[in-house]
């Protein structure tokens, strides 16, 4: 019996692991994409290396993965710029390849190699690869997979940080409105995720980008989509309720800019018989702007008059009645 067969039989080493999942994913090159029979083998390659990456991180389902075994891919996958390859190949990887990919993504970014997050430091250090996530969304077939692996990346304060302070969260204020529903909600996930996961870093971005933010934010509320406004109402009620932003809620609730939304912002917080201390010192500290603010509100023209004088009784009236 030949010596390739034993080799063949032998479970490959992390490091050869890493080795041929970089090599399978360099082979969809330029050339071998436009070639259907070339594409197909490559793609049946990247996949079957998939797999076995697979099956090292998370076990056959018979037995646990070899931690040091998994930190040993870690450290090859980073060094080997493995990771770089996986998000920019990302586009032409078939369906089954998307999911291991997926699956892989969740374990390696929260796997430690001593104390350190391996995976997160990388991509620390190549940050354009958040960006090329995000900008996914604008493709359907990747889509959901590109907003499950954001949603890991969030999950880690500097990597919310960025993509909050970078010029591609602008992006999703188009996105949460794509036509194709199921995207749309899948990037009003991750926004929301990047907007409540981390409150003193959503705190740090508010107060930097106040002006940007909510005038941006004011076109979702205002939607003419209703889920959209929706949502939109609930996701900044959540948020500006955190207590890191309550100096941000009381600027907010008292700009005469925002009255539309602010009547029915209001109306969500002097309704909540729940709602947050926080909330409750805003409102009673600020009782005579409010009230002086809302008396001298006026509708203007059209057949939204009544009801608008109805929300603005009940607010004036809970917010007379405020204690804390």
């Amino acid at each position: 019996m030949s010596f390739s067969f034993f080799k063949a039989l032998r479970p490959k080493t992390p490091q050869e692991v890493a080795k041929s999942i970089k090599e399978s994913l360099m082979a969809l090159d330029t050339k071998t994409v436009v070639e259907v029979k070339a594409l197909e083998k490559a793609l049946e390659e990247v996949e079957k290396n998939f797999v076995t990456m697979r099956t090292m991180l998370s076990g056959d389902g018979e037995s646990e993965p070899n931690l040091d075994q998994v930190s040993q891919l870690v450290e090859e996958i980073c060094k080997e710029d493995v990771l770089t390859l996986l998000i920019h190949k990302l586009p032409i990887l078939g369906w089954e390849a998307r999911k291991d990919l997926v699956h892989c993504w969740s374990i390696l970014l929260k796997h430690k190699v001593e104390t350190n997050y391996y995976c997160v430091e990388y991509i620390e250090q190549h940050i354009e690869l958040l960006d090329f996530l995000v900008v996914c969304y604008d493709n359907k077939d990747i889509a959901l997979s590109c907003g499950i692996m954001l949603r890991e990346c969030i999950k880690f304060p500097s990597l919310a940080r960025y993509i909050l302070e970078s010029a591609s969260f602008v992006l999703f204020f188009k996105f949460v409105e794509l036509p194709n529903f199921d995207v749309a909600s899948d990037a009003f996930s991750t926004f929301k995720d990047l907007l409540t996961k981390h409150v003193n870093v959503v705190s740090e971005f508010l107060t930097a980008h106040y002006d940007e933010f909510f005038d941006l934010y004011e076109k979702l509320l205002t939607s003419p989509n209703y889920v959209t406004r929706r949502q939109s109402l609930k996701l900044l009620s959540e948020f500006l309720l955190e207590s890191p932003n309550s100096q941000i809620m009381k600027q907010y609730i008292l700009e005469v800019r925002y009255l539309k939304v602010m009547m029915t912002l209001l109306r969500v917080f002097v309704a909540n018989p729940n709602k947050p201390r926080e909330v409750k010192i805003i409102l009673s500290k600020n009782q005579e702007k409010l009230l002086d603010l809302l008396h001298n509100l006026s509708p203007g023209k059209g057949s939204e008059d009544e009801q608008f004088e109805e929300e603005k009784e009940f607010i004036i009236k809970e917010i007379e009645r405020l204690s804390i």
